[in-house]
């Protein structure tokens, strides 16, 4: 028995989660989910790479020295099934990744994706930890939770990995939660510095999925112009707010407010997902925008107050980019922080 749970028998339960405001970090009553492996850290991109296991290490070391990491409740992956992969990538992506990965191969032959013999299995790893996030999240054992995952997803198409990214984990997480769960509407939200361009296409044309990206422009893969705001059923359900180098607080943090907000009101979400990439803030390798840690909790407070909406509070983020460890780390920390004290 840990020193939490004595405590609680000790002093009596009801009475203490009566008064938790004025509780101690450690006593709080937990609500946040926070999924993590060192089976993550096995994906390897190649000596020198910028995505690189070092960018969990940093998380998870970071997060061990914080008062409230007792809050979180930790969530451990497993691989998903294969079909659960499929509800967004073709048998035939998936077989060729597998193939790919097993043949020693060092790049997916779909784009510039780095693998090694253990990236199918990390992969299908990080979606069926997301996916089982997203069960904990609408079965209320969490309100909300983050997801430490490798490799990213959000340049992952149907038939495409690339960027990095080998599986799609958010785009599967909404499939997933719309055929398993019987969610109508979900509302994803990328604000990495890159263009969520699988993501995108995954959703084109759907009428039941809002998708909603800042980013970087110019800047790889060069998609995600405001004119792409979907089409068929899906038309108006794409928002796309591309910035220029210096973008920082003001210019995200306002396409967030002003445009996402009232979008989602009129949506109605019933559950809210994060691509939550954090090479968006100031000095990373890979961006030139400057977002600070104070800037990722206002975007953090904002994606909750949508997950409140109409969706109860469900809200799952999900990591994708994100290239100085130690800036990644003091972002998600600030991310997490304000999602435990929803």
């Amino acid at each position: 028995m840990n020193r939490r749970d004595f405590l609680l028998g000790t002093l009596g339960a009801t009475a203490v989660l009566s008064q938790h405001a004025c509780l101690p970090d450690f006593l709080k009553p937990r609500k946040t989910g926070y999924l993590y492996g060192d089976v993550f850290l096995t994906h390897d991109s190649g000596e020198g790479h910028r995505e690189s296991p070092a960018r969990l290490m940093a998380i998870r070391d970071h997060l061990a020295k914080v008062e409230w990491q007792g809050q979180l409740i930790p969530f451990s992956p497993s691989e998903a099934e294969l079909g659960t992969v499929a509800l967004v990538h073709t048998p035939e992506y998936i077989e060729l990744v597998r193939a790919e990965c097993e043949s020693g191969s060092t790049r997916l032959s779909t784009g510039d994706t780095n693998i090694s013999p253990a990236s199918f299995s990390v992969a299908l790893a990080g979606v069926g930890g997301v996916v089982a996030t997203v069960d904990r999240v609408l079965n209320g054992e969490a309100k909300n939770a983050f997801c430490a995952v490798r490799p990213p997803g959000h340049h992952a198409s149907a038939e495409r990995g690339m960027g990095f990214c080998i599986f799609n984990n958010v785009a599967i997480a909404a499939r997933y939660a719309q055929e398993t769960h019987g969610v109508e509407r979900v509302l994803i939200a990328d604000w990495d510095v890159h263009h969520g361009n699988g993501t995108q296409d995954t959703f084109y044309e759907d009428g039941s999925i809002f998708f909603m990206s800042t980013h970087q422009s110019p800047l790889y893969p060069n998609t995600g112009a405001v004119e792409e705001t979907g089409e068929g059923a899906g038309q108006g359900l794409t928002m796309n707010r591309p910035f220029p180098a210096g973008a920082g607080n003001t210019e995200i943090i306002g396409a967030f407010r002003n445009d996402l907000l009232p979008a989602a009101r009129e949506f109605q979400p019933d559950l809210t997902l994060i691509s939550a990439g954090f090479d968006s803030r100031i000095d990373d390798p890979l961006g030139s925008f400057e977002v600070d840690d104070d800037g990722y909790r206002e975007l953090t407070r904002i994606m909750l107050e949508i997950a409140n909406i109409s969706g109860g509070g469900r809200l799952v983020s999900v990591l994708e980019g994100g290239y100085n460890p130690e800036g990644l780390a003091l972002a998600v920390l600030a991310h997490l922080d304000e999602l435990t004290k929803a």
